[in-house]
């Protein structure tokens, strides 16, 4: 992760993201430079305009909280039926933990790759 910070501190700075520049961010930092992440992620922010990224993050739509509204009296009945139908399949489903864990393994790489 430190290694977007660093583009994102040269992008807020109005300094070019290049490989000589990021690695000077880091090396200030303290951090332990791998070049080929550095090469990586110079690679992947090419063609990017990163103050559009950062505007769409930070306009994207955020879920209120405080969860659902509570059902209606007679709606409780059938949202606990549901609720336990629910539950009659997620145990019917035991067999299938084999998936889950593959689905983790092919993610474990972007994050040793970015931090």
């Amino acid at each position: 992760m430190e290694y977007v910070y660093a583009a994102l501190i040269l992008n807020e700075a109005d300094e070019e993201i290049n490989e000589d520049n990021l690695t000077d961010v880091l090396d200030a930092a303290g951090v332990d430079v791998e070049e080929s992440r550095v090469k990586a992620l110079v690679a992947a922010l090419e063609d990017v305009d990163i103050e559009e990224a950062v505007d769409q993050a930070a306009a994207a739509p955020v879920p209120a909280s405080g969860g659902a509204a509570a059902p209606a009296e007679g709606d409780a009945d059938e949202a606990d039926e549901a609720d336990e139908e629910a539950e009659e399949e997620a145990a019917d489903d035991g067999g299938d933990d084999d998936d889950d864990e593959d689905d983790e393994a092919s993610g474990e790489g972007l994050g040793e790759l970015f931090g």
